[in-house]
């Protein structure tokens, strides 16, 4: 019975996990995130990326990370294309296996990478629950069901259903760097401008990001907060300043409609507690714990 329930404790993602095999992991990781930033402060939203991309295909189990050199692996996926910072955590990764071999897993450093990005960008600090193993399958196929930025509001509303997360996940967390591929699908795409977008934002988004403009040049998606963790993403929408058709959508559905407006009210939520409680949620969706999964030596290789 004894070994039965310290199975199941083992199988359950815990704040605290590595605390007697590996005292010194989430310094570590910390100590990496902070150098990374210090020299390059995109690197916060690059990190936040990394981690929602990962857990969105397949779950938060490192999949992302793994590079074969083939245009199969779902690194390499369309969906993927801008996602950035896997050399922030291949560091960390090569500390943590120096100091603790074996122990700490890929899918936990992307979780705990981005909840320091967060701090380092003046956003709130919360306990991340540590546990999760590493996948073995690298599928681009798998990406497929990512949230797109020309989808309906009931088709994101859909996808976020599935992973178990809720209307109100779907506007704390559509906060998010993205490259001007995606700029270009908003402001100029072949149906059209999007009509919610302010006319003098337009002209300006097609002046940044012509069409077939560059996708490797990345622009700030909460315009006037650029590197600051803050809720002006949502103030851009209500006020038609939003860059991607998908956010301004969000303003067109009268229950996310309310939830926008909600953290701009005086005895509103806050907007930094409920991020919190969000991407919480989302690390928990479709861990591999236990027995389940690896954990790899290095990040990008099984």
């Amino acid at each position: 019975l004894i070994l039965t329930l310290l199975g199941i404790i083992q199988g359950q993602l815990q704040v605290g996990f590595y605390a007697s095999t590996c005292p010194d992991a989430e310094a570590i990781v910390t100590g990496i995130v902070r150098a990374a930033f210090s020299s390059d402060q995109t690197t916060a939203p690059a990190l936040l990326r990394l981690h929602f991309h990962d857990c969105f295909v397949q779950g938060c189990e490192g999949s992302i990370m793994i590079d074969n050199g083939k245009e199969t692996d779902e690194k390499k996926a369309f969906e993927h294309q801008g996602v950035r910072g896997f050399d922030v955590i291949e560091m960390a990764k090569s500390q943590l296996e120096s100091a603790c071999p074996g122990v700490v897993s890929c899918a936990d450093i992307v979780a705990l990478a981005a909840r320091d990005a967060i701090v380092l960008a003046k956003g709130p600090s919360y306990e991340v629950e540590t546990g999760r193993r590493d996948g073995m399958v690298s599928d681009a196929k798998t990406a497929e069901d990512m949230p797109a930025v020309t989808d309906s509001i009931q088709k994101l509303k859909h996808k976020f259903l599935e992973k178990g997360l809720t209307e109100k996940d779907l506007v704390i967390l559509s906060g998010n760097y993205v490259h001007h591929h995606f700029f270009t699908l908003t402001s100029v795409g072949g149906s059209g401008s999007d009509p919610s977008v302010n006319p003098e934002f337009l002209s300006e988004l097609k002046s940044m990001c012509p069409q077939n403009g560059d996708v490797n040049v990345r622009l700030p998606m909460d315009r006037g907060s650029g590197q600051t963790f803050d809720n002006q993403i949502l103030q851009n929408i209500r006020g038609g300043f939003a860059v991607l058709q998908s956010d301004s959508s969000l303003y067109q559905d009268g229950a996310t409609q309310s939830l926008v407006d909600s953290y701009f009210a005086s005895s509103g939520p806050s907007f930094e507690a409920d991020f919190a409680d969000s991407i919480v949620k989302l690390g928990r969706t479709g861990v591999l714990t236990g027995a389940e999964g690896t954990i790899r030596a290095v990040c990008k290789s099984f």
